[in-house]
């Protein structure tokens, strides 16, 4: 089959089109004819540096994926050949991942993709949207909750806000200048452009001088420790970027709960599977609903220049998920 692999970790370069085995479904599993894959910034960091996460070489990458049951794998039921599915491709420590023309993948990890949707741009919710619910969930989120999230225009932020809105909370967000419309659009009741000098004090006038009930960070390092500050005693903070150090000493003072949220952890543990294939069900509920649905980068990139769509990731200039199709076929 046809598949985009790595033989070395580096820049977007190293990724290049390649011949494939096809893969045999194990116990469990389901073949997907891969429709698209969506890159996310985890993707960029295994090509790049590996982090431990990375199938042996040649390898291939990606873990959303949207497309249609080829074949079942023993004792696999849940689906039947010909499905619609979107979910979690187990690219990580094993072989498999999405930017191939067919993925074997655990059929805990799919669900029936929303029909409100191409099939394609369904590859952009898995990891994203996951995420957002998962930290909104254990952040104990709920009507009313005053929430601050930072980055609300990536792709995790602004399905938070999504998610957040559909609850009813009193929602405040943070992104450069330019997407600041983007983030009342779609829920925010007021929004800030990250780099204003003032940004501490004005965000704590937003939350009424007493902080937030939980803020969800997406974007790590000082912006970490300024969650910190900004939520209030008792309250809640969610990290999805917690790779660095941090003084802790304000979590203490004020009683804070810190979650800190890995979707792929499913992946490499094997423990929580059955939690994702609900999750995605939950999640193409809301998107045929009306109440979701996924920022798209306008430009649509092919498998076979899948670097590209690295390097637009990577550039920040993305204005979406992007997504990269593989098989433009299935609908």
């Amino acid at each position: 089959m046809k598949a985009t692999v790595i033989r070395e970790f580096g820049p977007p370069g190293v990724l290049v089109p390649a011949e494939a085995p096809r893969p045999v479904p194990r116990e469990g599993e389901v073949l997907v004819r891969v429709a698209a894959t969506s890159v996310n910034p985890i993707d960029a960091k295994i090509r790049a540096r590996g982090m431990g996460l990375a199938p042996d070489f040649p390898a291939v990458l990606h873990g959303d994926l949207s497309g249609l049951v080829e074949e079942l794998g023993p004792g696999a039921g849940r689906f039947a050949a010909g499905d619609r599915v979107f979910g979690l491709s187990g690219t990580n420590r094993g072989p498999g991942g999405a930017l191939a023309e067919f993925a074997a993948v655990d059929e805990r990890l799919l669900a029936a993709a929303p029909r409100r949707l191409p099939l394609a741009e369904a590859a952009a919710l898995p990891v994203a949207f996951l995420t957002a619910r998962e930290g909104l969930l254990r952040g104990g989120a709920g009507r009313g909750a005053r929430i601050l999230v930072q980055g609300g225009a990536g792709g995790v932020g602004h399905a938070v806000l999504q998610l957040a809105r559909a609850i009813g909370a009193d929602i405040v967000a943070t992104a450069s200048d330019r997407h600041l419309d983007l983030l009342r659009e779609s829920g925010a009741r007021e929004a800030f452009d990250y780099r204003r000098p003032d940004l501490a004090a004005a965000l704590a006038a937003a939350a009424g001088g007493e902080g937030f009930d939980l803020v969800f960070d997406t974007v790590g390092g000082a912006s970490l420790d300024l969650a910190f500050r900004l939520a209030r005693p008792g309250g809640g903070v969610t990290a999805i970027a917690a790779r660095s150090a941090h003084d802790l000493s304000p979590l203490h003072a004020k009683g804070l709960r810190l979650d800190v949220v890995f979707t792929l952890l499913p992946l490499l543990t094997g423990r929580g599977r059955e939690g994702v294939g609900e999750g995605l069900a939950a999640i193409a509920a809301a998107v045929d609903s009306g109440a979701l649905a996924p920022r798209l980068e306008p430009r649509r990139f092919a498998s076979a220049v899948a670097a590209e769509a690295h390097a637009l990731l990577e550039s920040g200039r993305a204005e979406g998920k992007i997504l990269v199709t593989v098989d433009p076929s299935p609908a």
